[in-house]
């Protein structure tokens, strides 16, 4: 009987370091925070760290390449909700809320960190765009559901009104935040949805 292949497992200590590294990224930056305290902290030694992780920058993309994962399978479930189009797009709008109202919510970790990568050419930078682009092209395509016209001026909207919601989360009340979130989004989608020809 032919043996099954399968993806090796990450070890405990890259997950440690994943882990560790996720948690003191998202809540206080990426360039305040040195390799050392990190491998302090997940409790492995150097040679480990750099055994899983070449640089520190590998360890950002893989960060970030975990928070994009999280968002894609978050706005799946959002989608795979077999609702009509409109009450799609305000599931995901939803889910967004919900994350915003959760404990240490800090923003948008993709805004936070592209603020720290200025150069264009950044590996970080590139990854950031790329899912940004994805956000918004997922958006253009729900939104056309809705109505085809005008669908790339609605996912633009709705893209700046998530934008909004995540960087006013963390500096005042998120509870009115998502608010005034989901009532802008309901507005947007009622008015876009409005547009169809009779």
């Amino acid at each position: 009987m032919a043996r099954t292949e399968s993806a090796p497992r990450p070890s405990e200590a890259r997950r440690r370091l994943l882990s560790t590294a996720s948690r003191i990224f998202y809540a206080e930056g990426i360039h305040s925070v040195g390799v050392d305290r990190i491998i302090a902290e997940a409790e492995v030694t150097r040679a480990t760290f750099y055994r899983h992780f070449p640089s520190k920058e590998d360890l950002v993309l893989t960060y970030l390449q975990g928070v994009d994962a999280a968002i894609r399978a978050q706005v799946n479930g959002a989608v795979s909700g077999d609702l009509p189009a409109g009450d799609t797009v305000r599931a995901v709008a939803a889910s967004i809320a919900e994350g915003i109202r959760s404990p240490g919510f800090r923003g948008c970790a993709f805004l936070n960190a592209v603020a720290e990568y200025p150069d264009p050419e950044s590996p970080v930078r590139q990854l950031v765009l790329s899912h940004r682009q994805w956000f918004h092209d997922t958006m253009h395509t729900l939104l056309a559901r809705v109505h085809k016209s005008e669908a790339e001026a609605a996912a633009q909207h709705f893209v700046m009104l998530r934008d909004g919601a995540m960087a006013a989360g963390c500096l005042f009340d998120p509870v009115l935040i998502c608010e005034t979130f989901l009532r802008g989004v309901d507005g947007l989608v009622t008015t876009h949805d409005a547009r169809r020809p009779a």
